[in-house]
């Protein structure tokens, strides 16, 4: 599991690095997201996720898991749905002030 969990980590990492070195901008957002979802199975994972066993210490508990990767994560995952909005919401605007969706802002056979 530990094997399946790390791949699908790295796969994530990989396409996003490859899709935000991309010369346009719909790209790098996805590229963008794709990172922020390996960062967040990153911290799922370091958390050592117990099935069946409550967030909350208690006396008639056997154990407990640590509610905290699961805190952070959720955080993250709206801290990442606004950023993405953002960048969207930029990229757009970006677009109909210069006609191009290049992330420079000039098409390649533009430049001097």
């Amino acid at each position: 599991m530990e094997l399946l969990l790390a791949s699908a980590i790295a796969l994530l990492t990989a396409s996003g690095i490859y899709l935000i070195l991309r010369a346009r901008t719909f790209p790098v957002v996805l590229g963008l997201t794709l990172l922020s979802h390996a960062i967040n199975l990153f911290l799922v994972s370091m958390g050592r996720l117990a099935v069946n066993r409550p967030p909350i210490l208690s006396d008639d508990a056997a154990g407990y898991t640590d509610p905290l990767p699961q805190a952070l994560v959720l955080t993250a995952i709206v801290i990442a749905f606004g950023m993405t909005a953002l960048v969207v919401v930029l990229a757009l605007r970006t677009y109909l002030e210069t006609g191009s969706d290049h992330v420079d802002g000039d098409p390649p056979g533009n430049k001097p």
